[in-house]
């Protein structure tokens, strides 16, 4: 029996240990079992396991992405934000996952008439053809890595070709991503913020530059559509502009890139499930779904207590700051039979993996459609596909995954 005075820390709750990161499923199992909310102060969050529990939270406006819609950092017990940050939280401020209402209910309005459903089916044929040239460089070549040669290039030319940014700059954009995305870490260094506010200075220039050529120019790509997009009279600002291609850069990147790594070494993990897929490819869909449940690649979604609240019958002040538990969540019996257990042919899945709420992924069904070809293309041209070694983990608990997946034709 589980102590119900331990903390999460002393339950193994570990961000900063690559043995944690590696395989944090049994802590999260022993959270669960503890309570509905644990306080951890090691890194001052109010954590949530239970997946019913996230699920609702997600969806109450008394939790923000932000709070500086209602107030200022002192008027909610947080240090001032350095001035050294502000061209990074200028930048993600201007993208709708840190917007709360009403800003982020005329922003998406904005986004989604241009960012539309027929636009992501439109690139069907694009991403199977991206997919087919990437595989052409690694098939035959005994041995690669995965990652490196399709999962990281792959997302990011599928948006380069949405955005309409020209294939000579493309090059520049995964590591803007990869370096901006340093801030989501719990605690990041100043080494790490240095990095990510240099990222988010080039980037931002780079977009205003291309967008205000857009404005003039207009081209059939997603600049040009958000840059004309017009609401009952409402457009978005440049600034927004910005912030919304960021956005859809780094969100969609570095899930598909995890989700990716991740799935595949589950397969390898589990030959069952990947005998299954070579068998029977119409699985793919219900497989992808199920490979973001099982190593879900955001491990941990945070929110804002925007008013002194009562949170799984625990009273919580205002300015908290609550850790969304989505892998704990995504592996909850309460909803998922035997979640511990890999199955691709699981049906009944509502993951928490995209979120839930006014911030549900904007990105996903573009997120899905890559995954979808990308998984389905590699099981029919490479059917022999197989891990050479173990690989390891980045040092990151937030967007988690591997630093390379060496495999074997």
């Amino acid at each position: 029996m589980i102590r119900q005075d331990l903390t999460p820390s002393e339950l193994g709750f570990a961000p900063a240990d690559l043995s944690f990161i590696g395989n944090p499923y049994p802590v999260y199992e022993r959270l669960r079992s503890i309570g509905p909310i644990l306080y951890d102060q090691q890194t001052d969050h109010w954590l949530v396991p239970r997946y019913a529990d996230v699920n609702a939270l997600l969806r109450d406006r008394r939790f923000g992405r932000t709070y500086h819609h209602l107030a200022s950092d002192s008027e909610m017990g947080r240090p001032d934000t350095p001035e050294s940050l502000a061209p990074f939280w200028h930048l993600i401020r201007n993208g709708i996952l840190d917007m709360e209402p009403p800003d982020h209910t005329r922003v998406r309005k904005l986004v989604s008439k241009a960012f539309t459903p027929r636009m992501v089916e439109g690139l069907r044929e694009r991403i199977q053809a991206i997919v087919d040239r990437l595989i052409d460089g690694i098939a035959g070549a005994g041995e690669f890595d995965l990652i490196s040669s399709l999962a990281e290039p792959l997302p990011v030319e599928v948006i380069a070709e949405m955005l309409g940014v020209p294939s000579s700059d493309r090059h520049l954009l995964r590591p803007w991503s990869a370096e901006i995305c340093l801030m989501y870490e719990l605690n990041p260094s100043e080494e790490y913020a240095g990095r990510a506010v240099n990222a988010s200075v080039e980037f931002s220039d780079y977009l205003r530059m291309l967008s205000r050529e857009r404005r003039a120019d207009p081209q059939e790509d997603l600049i040009s559509a958000l840059a004309q997009v017009v609401e009952e009279g409402q457009r978005l600002t440049e600034d927004e502009l910005i912030g919304t291609c960021v956005l859809l850069l780094n969100a969609g990147h570095e899930a598909s890139v995890n989700v990716t790594g991740n799935g595949w070494w589950a397969l390898f993990r589990n030959p069952d499930q990947l005998r299954l897929l070579r068998h029977d490819p119409s699985l793919v869909p219900a497989a992808i779904e199920e490979l973001m449940r099982y190593d879900t690649p955001l491990q941990m979604f945070e929110r804002w207590v925007l008013e002194d609240s009562e949170v799984c019958g625990v009273p919580i002040r205002k300015g908290s700051e609550l850790g969304l538990l989505f892998g704990s969540s995504n592996h909850d019996p309460a909803v998922f039979r035997d979640p511990d257990r890999l199955d691709v042919t699981r049906v009944d899945n509502p993951h928490l993996s995209f979120g839930a709420g006014i911030h549900f992924c904007l990105r996903a069904p573009l997120a899905r459609r890559e995954l979808e070809v990308s998984f389905s293309t590699l099981l029919r041209r490479i059917p022999t596909l197989n891990r050479v070694a173990e690989p390891e983990w980045k040092a990151a608990y937030i967007i988690r995954g591997l630093r390379g997946l060496r495999v074997s034709a």
